[in-house]
């Protein structure tokens, strides 16, 4: 069975915006941890190293992409606990994402989001974040990762549905 998706598409004034959001039964200090701490982000997305801070670049290897890479992320906002913005380097497409954390009925809410350029699959990268967010879930609880086969291309339809039926194509042209 399948993971549903709950991704959200919005337009905004510069675009759209692709939004999920996880509840998690864990601090938001502890979901910052998680977000933030090298040895933690390895075990759900991938290593970064480097000197952090708003304006600075830090080098990011997604360890749970096939094949692997690597990236420049420049920080563009960090606000502990709550918010982390940053621009993945042009081998992602340069990508600008948010996160937002907030307390939630005694845990808290990870929101991501992802805001989208033009050229962006959203029937690829929909379910690509609906994994890696499921993956923190696994991370935070210590179970083995969740596996991309559930989401890709499971969710590709749900997501080239909120973006008006375009799928992968987008990506290829």
């Amino acid at each position: 069975m399948s993971p549903t998706p709950t991704g959200s598409l919005s337009a905004t004034a510069d675009g759209r915006d692709l939004e999920l959001a996880r509840t998690l039964d864990v601090p938001v200090e502890e979901v910052w941890a998680w977000l933030t701490e090298p040895d933690k982000t390895a075990r759900w997305i991938g290593r970064w190293s480097g000197a952090p801070g708003v304006g600075r670049t830090v080098r990011f290897a997604m360890t749970f992409e096939e094949g692997g890479f690597e990236s420049d992320v420049t920080i563009l906002a960090c606000e502990p606990p709550r918010h982390l913005a940053v621009e993945l380097g042009e081998e992602v497409g340069g990508w600008q994402l948010e996160v937002i954390v907030a307390e939630a009925g005694g845990g808290s809410t990870v929101t991501l989001l992802h805001h989208l350029d033009d050229g962006a699959a959203l029937a690829e990268v929909g379910p690509g974040w609906e994994y890696y967010l499921d993956n923190l879930l696994a991370a935070l609880a210590g179970r083995s990762p969740v596996q991309f086969a559930d989401y890709y291309p499971a969710q590709s339809s749900y997501y080239a549905g909120l973006d008006g039926g375009a799928g992968s194509e987008a990506r290829e042209a």
